[in-house]
């Protein structure tokens, strides 16, 4: 896989069973890469290995006056120095591939996992675990894929040069041999407290990130009741913990890092001091003590590697391990159909006691702007985690809570978790109070997946867009003022919220959902318009079911049912007329006015 490549055509299945599960599966789908980053980092580190030799036979050749075996060893240098750039320049590139592939494939399925889960993500792993999950732990386990091939090619180019140095000069090899293993290994039993403390950094930080969030998140409110400087306080000493955890971990890592400088040096005084006292006995001629000289510091620099994975290792295991389970998080799958077609019929939030009636349009009303949104994400298919609390509503039979499973909307007596996700979304389409759309042209905002039943001209005038057509084509790029040739900007900057509102609106009407849930779809638009887009509505949705939440009376009074929800339940339903003679909490809600008795009357 090249860069140019991406993204990858399919990520694949990951192994999400254990953390090191994880780490073999995405090295095992990086085969191709690790194997050229082994050839170039042997290329490479052979090169370097290497250098002793010529080196040795100069000194030797300029002690005994040899001019040809001076050349000799200038020309292999030369060649050798070749390699050594070429080798470092392609180990590079290798390994950089090997981390940006890793990274985008693992992108790639937190984004489908995302997608699969939707709003209910962040019910079932803090919003800061996917953060930094999706940022800091990503980069931690492209790191180990990166240095994985490198260190490979140090070990395989460490046992080389011992196997040599013992060929070459027994007595000082042998020394070398049996040193070199127990400086690579001097390092292990430190690593565990280093992994300790670098998971209690990790944990420090994703906590104070999710503070941070949420502190942002709620800024307004906590202006509202002067406790800014409470949450202030609160972040300062999270901060001031990850720092101090920060310091401790490096502590640490600095501890293993002197080591790893202060054995090899020990090494390498052992090694001149026995070799100069061969060389004085005669045993050994300068330019192999020279070689053996240069052969131990050359052992410095894959000793590093040793060092560098060990560090990635500790980072990274932790990290797949975060990764796997937020990558093995999915909807409830007991029961689960494999039939292709989606249910039709009633739909039913067994948590409210909500009920929809096909082909009908059915409009919701709750007091409360957050339950409306929950209610929207429950009839889109994303249950409520089963720790938010929320009990069974109504208790009907078709949705009920087995152990551990949270309540499920029914549609046509099948709960939507028990049928394919892809089933499931082409049954129920839920339009957000804050749709996006994505930049392109207008053409390309509405090719979406559709029954066929809808056409885009129909959609746009059920819609209400012909002012939104006549803008788009005075702004056209070209001379056809063809309006769905007109490029619209990123999240619509370029319309008004009406406008956005609205193409969003003809949108879901060209898909044509058996169930379309609109949340508060015309809540940008003037009164002439919202009366026009309610009649347009209940024309082009004539036979499917359609509900919407909104607390609008133009609406409401267009809807073949009206549905009052007070404290996440129901607690009325019939016409709009009739729920403002008999309810009045929904009377205060809808003209918001005081719920007071005297007006019982003047209202209905």
């Amino acid at each position: 896989m090249r860069i140019r490549d991406l993204p990858h055509p399919d990520p694949g299945v990951p192994d999400v069973r254990t953390g090191g599960r994880f780490l073999l599966w995405l090295c095992r789908r990086q085969l191709g890469g690790q194997a050229k980053g082994l050839f170039w980092g042997l290329v490479h580190m052979s090169a370097v290995a290497a250098f002793p030799l010529p080196v040795g036979l100069a000194v030797q050749a300029a002690v005994d006056r040899d001019g040809s075996r001076l050349a000799l060893a200038g020309g292999l240098l030369a060649l050798l120095g070749v390699l050594v750039a070429l080798g470092d320049i392609m180990l590079h590139r290798a390994a950089v591939t090997n981390w940006i592939v890793t990274v985008a494939r693992m992108q790639q399925l937190l984004a489908r996992k995302t997608t699969e889960l939707g709003g209910a993500m962040t019910r079932r792993v803090a919003a800061g675990e996917v953060a930094a999950v999706s940022t800091g732990d990503l980069e931690r386990i492209g790191w180990f894929v990166e240095v994985l091939s490198r260190f490979c090619a140090a070990a395989v180019t460490t046992v080389g040069v011992c196997l040599a140095l013992v060929v070459y000069q027994p007595e000082l090899g042998l020394v070398v041999a049996l040193g070199v293993p127990a400086l690579a290994l001097a390092a292990l039993p430190l690593l565990p407290a280093a992994t300790r403390r670098a998971d209690d950094q990790r944990e420090k930080a994703g906590r104070a990130t999710e503070l941070a969030s949420d502190t942002v998140a709620g800024l307004r409110v906590l202006r509202g009741i002067g406790g800014e400087e409470l949450f202030l306080g609160r972040y300062r000493s999270a901060s001031q913990e990850v720092r101090s955890a920060a310091v401790r971990s490096a502590r640490m890592w600095s501890l293993i890092s002197a080591v790893q400088v202060l054995l090899p040096g020990v090494l390498l005084i052992a090694v001149v001091w026995y070799g100069v006292g061969l060389a004085r006995d005669g045993r050994i001629a300068v330019g192999e003590l020279v070689t053996i000289y240069s052969a131990v510091a050359f052992l410095l620099y894959p000793l590093r590697h040793f060092e560098e994975i060990s560090m990635s290792y500790s980072f990274s295991r932790p990290a797949a391990a975060r990764t796997a389970r937020v990558l093995a998080l999915s909807r409830p799958l007991d029961g689960r159909l494999t039939a292709p077609e989606p249910p039709s019929g009633d739909l039913h939030d067994p948590v409210s006691g909500l009920t929809a009636a096909a082909g009908r349009l059915t409009a919701v009303v709750c007091g409360d702007p957050d339950a409306a949104g929950r209610l929207a994400e429950r009839l889109g298919g994303h249950p409520p985690h089963r720790d938010e609390g929320e009990d069974g509503g109504d208790g009907a039979e078709p949705g009920r809570k087995s152990a551990g499973r949270p309540l499920s909307v029914v549609l046509g007596g099948t709960p939507l978790d028990d049928i394919p996700r892809d089933t499931a979304r082409t049954a129920v389409l839920v339009q957000d109070k804050d749709p996006v759309l994505l930049s392109g042209t207008l053409a390309d905002l509405l090719d979406v997946p559709a029954s066929g039943r809808v056409t885009t001209a129909e959609a746009l005038a059920a819609a209400e867009c012909r002012d939104v057509l006549a803008s788009l084509a005075q702004a056209s790029a070209d001379d056809s003022g063809d309006p769905m040739r007109t490029h619209v900007t990123e999240r619509g900057r370029s319309l008004s919220g009406g406008q956005r509102q609205r193409l969003a609106l003809a949108r879901s009407l060209v898909t044509d959902p058996q169930v379309l849930v609109l949340d508060e779809p015309t809540s940008a638009v003037d009164s002439h318009t919202e009366a026009r887009i309610a009649d347009g509505l209940r024309k082009i949705r004539a036979g499917r079911t359609t509900l919407v939440l909104t607390s609008s009376p133009l609406v409401l009074d267009r809807a073949d049912q009206v549905v009052f929800l007070q404290d996440g339940k129901v607690t009325g339903a019939a016409t709009h007329r009739e729920l403002l003679r008999t309810q009045p909490g929904y009377r205060a809600v809808v003209t918001r006015e005081p719920d007071r008795p005297d007006h019982h009357e003047e209202t209905a």
